[in-house]
């Protein structure tokens, strides 16, 4: 649902009652992963999408009938082999969509708008919400911050206190028991996904203590929502212009840095959200003691120039960044490797370096090198091979292995 935050938004701020159907679980192959949402309100007026096309018209049907009745309802879509026209998937997998009306006089409403105010502000928040449990509790929800505290409940009406941290009460007046077990299980579930950067579900018990499962389960979808990643890419030369353009598409905050102020100019780099003039390597420097840097960023180094690149992947090769990647012949690649060896870089460490950057698309021109680079990007973020789908038996949506040991080592039910 937060990926149509900006829509809701002003829908709250204008006082519109509206329905919101949000998938909550996938099987096989879909065309959206859990938190993709679709929201109509009482115009018929519809925002967003839950299946790029193959269910929106009994999707939308379904949240009209929720603002009707006022009530939540959760439905399941797959494919139908004896109707190919029937409501249903035609890639064969599976979702389920919850659909909750959001009214101005609703509950749960308060909880929402804040979630939404904070996303369109930038910040980064969790929104938990019941996607599935006893009578009653479907879309309640459960707002959770960067720095610990939360606000609504899952389990019963609203709290006039709306700032209550983790495991504590946020004034001295009310004790642990004004909040539920469940409430602060839940909310350090979702702490947990939001540093990571995930959406994904947590299940526990409605009376779960001490990570016991007691009481009628409860499963609830967790969306996660952090400020854009990072691009840095270094080398203000025409390729970095073109793969500007590339990273703003994929929803990056791009900087281009470079030592020469003649090249680093946003006269040629328009489209980035920062230009640095400094030293590649004095600028990581200082990024990374500023906590600017996450295990989302991804850095691009375009100078192919000895003088620029060692010191920096010096650095960026200790750094617990996604992706570094460095243009240059394989000639170029060798002779920088050695460097890197003699300047004490380890061997594991150089196992990181992407060199040289990009994937195999034949690229010539910038445009299509800056292509080559962002694909190989995406393909290190979530798990793909790079390889044509056309004859290939993998999957076409990748669980990285990193997502699936967290959530084995969680407990969660799925990690999207």
């Amino acid at each position: 649902m937060l990926d149509i935050a900006e829509d809701l938004h002003r829908w709250c701020g204008e006082g519109r009652a509206f329905a919101v159907a949000t998938v909550v679980a996938v099987e096989g192959s879909a065309p959206r992963q859990p938190g993709a949402a679709l929201a109509v309100d009482t115009e018929g007026t519809a925002v967003g999408s839950v299946s790029g096309g193959c269910v929106e018209g009994a999707v939308y049907e379904l949240c009209r009938a929720a603002l009707e009745s006022g009530e939540s309802v959760r439905e399941r879509f797959g494919y139908s082999d004896e109707d190919a026209f029937a409501v249903g998937l035609t890639c064969g997998g599976a979702l389920d969509v919850l659909v909750v009306p959001v009214l101005p006089d609703g509950c749960g409403r308060a909880v929402l708008a804040e979630a939404l105010t904070a996303v369109t502000a930038g910040e980064p928040v969790a929104l938990a919400r019941v996607a599935d449990g006893p009578d009653g509790w479907l879309g309640r929800a459960l707002l959770v911050r960067a720095d610990g505290t939360y606000a609504g409940t899952l389990a019963g009406t609203e709290p006039e206190d709306r700032s209550v941290s983790l495991g504590r009460s946020a004034s001295s007046d009310r004790t642990d028991s004004d909040r539920t077990v469940l409430d602060r299980t839940v909310a350090a579930e979702a702490a947990a996904l939001l540093a990571a950067g995930r959406t994904g579900t947590v299940v526990a018990g409605t009376d779960d203590v001490n990570g016991s499962r007691c009481g009628d389960p409860v499963t609830v979808l967790v969306e996660s929502c952090l400020p854009p990643p990072r691009m840095i890419v270094f080398g203000a030369v025409d390729f970095a212009a073109a793969l500007v353009r590339a990273g703003k598409f994929l929803g990056y905050h791009v900087t281009v840095c470079d030592a020469r102020p003649v090249f680093a100019t946003t006269g040629r780099f328009p489209g980035a959200d920062e230009v640095a003039v400094d030293w590649p390597h004095r600028y990581l420097d200082a990024q990374q003691a500023a906590g600017a840097l996450d295990a989302r960023t991804v850095l691009c180094v375009l100078t192919h120039d000895a003088k620029f690149d060692v010191p920096l992947l010096e650095r960026a090769l200790r750094l617990p960044v996604a992706y570094v990647g460095a243009m240059g012949s394989r000639r170029t690649h060798e002779a920088r490797l050695e460097r890197l060896r003699e300047a004490g870089v380890a061997e594991r460490a150089l196992d990181r370096l992407r060199s040289p950057i990009g994937l195999d698309l034949g690229a010539r021109t910038p445009e299509e090198t800056a292509l080559s680079i962002v694909a190989e990007i995406v393909a290190a973020r979530h798990g793909g091979t790079g390889v044509p789908l056309t004859g290939a038996h993998t999957p076409i949506h990748h669980e990285p292995r990193r997502e699936r040991e967290l959530g084995k080592g969680r407990g969660l039910g799925s990690v999207a």
